[in-house]
């Protein structure tokens, strides 16, 4: 295994300098963020993807010594109006993932919230099948993100499709495969050894993040959490400082066989702010990480 980290934690920083940073940390690997402009998520210019950017990107990983281990683009692949433009941009990643050597991209299955789950399931057959059909020819597997994407509903119901093992079975039939982050399925009160072990095999990325439980938060609002705007009764955190058992956890990756890529995942509001306080949290997650996932 590697660790690395997902860029899009440092937006203001340039992909040279994030790469110098944490290959002088220790760190081994990056997903690098690849969203279009606007947005400043784009370390990689996937929308004008050309020569000069690919000889940019290969030379600073090739400088570096760091392995590219996925694009990252997490949209609503199902979105009534913008999934189109969503869906083309991922295969804009396809392409550039395919011309930098990168195994994987990825992205979430999303949801359309004026439609049930069984219609949306059968929108996303009809998506994502082509989308792993362009991909496989390219040498390059999709991975989805098991995140819940409550902000995506306007009930806060789940806008991700892919938020539980019983819809993970569904993905894999597509031709799908897991970015599998425990920090989701502690907040379903899902216990991730037991959800990850049978499934190892269709895991081909992995974040690692973690949840801190709110004391008494959940006692007010109920698992389905505030209707108010208010935080909920859990927060994101980086490894080391939420419930997330990662000795357990790395354990069973490794008894398991899998033997890629640990990327941090930082939405830790805490260490937030600034370059130097998401670096900070970077370092906190380096220290509870390293001696657990072992090259």
């Amino acid at each position: 295994m590697k660790l690395g980290f997902l860029t899009a934690c440092l937006p203001e920083s340039d992909l040279t300098d994030i790469a110098h940073w944490a290959a002088s940390r220790g760190f081994e690997a990056l997903e690098v963020a690849g969203w279009p402009s606007p947005d400043d998520r784009n370390h990689i210019r996937v929308d004008r993807f050309d020569d000069a950017e690919c000889s940019r990107v290969g030379r600073i990983f090739a400088e570096s010594g760091l392995t590219l281990s996925s694009i990252a683009y997490y949209e609503n692949n199902l979105h009534p109006e913008a999934g189109p433009q969503v869906n083309a941009h991922v295969r804009r990643c396809v392409d550039a993932a395919a011309a930098l050597g990168c195994p994987t991209v990825g992205t979430f299955v999303g949801r359309d919230p004026g439609l049930s789950v069984h219609d949306n399931l059968k929108r996303a057959a009809d998506v994502f099948g082509p989308l792993v059909e362009y991909a496989t020819r390219h040498g390059v597997e999709i991975v989805i993100e098991n995140c819940v994407m409550k902000s995506w509903h306007p009930d806060g119901y789940p806008g991700n499709l892919a938020y539980s093992p019983e819809l993970w079975e569904w993905m894999f039939t597509l031709g799908l495969k897991l970015n599998w982050d425990p920090s989701h399925l502690v907040a379903l009160g899902i216990d991730p050894v037991a959800a990850l072990t049978p499934y190892i095999g269709n895991i081909a990325h992995v974040q690692a993040k973690d949840t801190q439980i709110l004391p008494g938060r959940i006692d007010r609002y109920g698992f389905h959490g505030p209707i108010s705007g208010e935080k909920g009764w859990y927060r994101f955190r980086v490894p080391g400082l939420g419930q997330v058992d990662w000795t357990r956890v790395i354990d069973a990756l490794h008894e398991g066989g899998y033997d890629g890529v640990v990327s941090v995942e930082h939405e830790d509001a805490v260490w937030s702010g600034s370059t130097e306080r998401v670096q900070t949290g970077l370092g906190i997650a380096y220290r509870t990480l390293r001696h657990l996932v072992r090259g």
